[in-house]
């Protein structure tokens, strides 16, 4: 008996559920509105870039968090580059050849050739999306759930003639 209630007391209310649920679907939506959005856009913007011929600088499994460095030349000087977040070339090594398009007149501004589409951060972009209308539903329902338990509750019970 002791417990069941002790389990019982650990579990979250349907209330606090409720709002847990909520809380994520603004979570996911903000990450994919504020932050994957706009780097998937800042990546399309590179697209009528000039095109240029790099060699990795540093790269490895950070590249995707913006941890890769490229080098080439832009207007005739030696220019050295981060690629930016969600770049696709985690697996390349330093050394290695790459194309980037990076924006005329700042040559700071790059990109990979392959990721000017959107890359990692349009994909993410939907899935967090996805993420965050699949919570909002999941709170909806609990919601209307919740209502339908509380009538059931409040609602008279008929009283059976003797």
């Amino acid at each position: 008996m002791d417990t069941e209630v002790k389990v019982d007391r650990a579990v979250l209310g349907p209330r606090a559920a409720v709002v847990f649920s909520l809380v994520i679907t603004l979570l996911l939506a903000a990450l994919s509105g504020l932050v994957m959005r706009p780097a998937a856009q800042h990546l399309r913007s590179l697209r009528e870039g000039v095109r240029a011929e790099a060699t990795f600088v540093a790269a490895g499994s950070g590249c995707f968090l913006g941890g890769c460095e490229v080098r080439f030349v832009a207007d005739g000087r030696t220019v050295v580059a981060n690629l930016p977040v969600g770049s696709s070339d985690g697996e390349n090594t330093a050394g290695e050849p790459l194309t980037v398009r990076y924006r005329e007149g700042d040559p700071q501004t790059v990109a990979s050739q392959d990721d000017v589409g959107g890359g990692g951060p349009a994909v993410a972009t939907v899935m967090f999306g996805a993420g965050a209308v699949l919570f909002l539903l999941a709170s909806v329902w609990s919601v209307i759930r919740l209502v339908r338990q509380r009538r059931a509750v409040d609602a008279p019970v008929p009283v059976a003639a003797v």
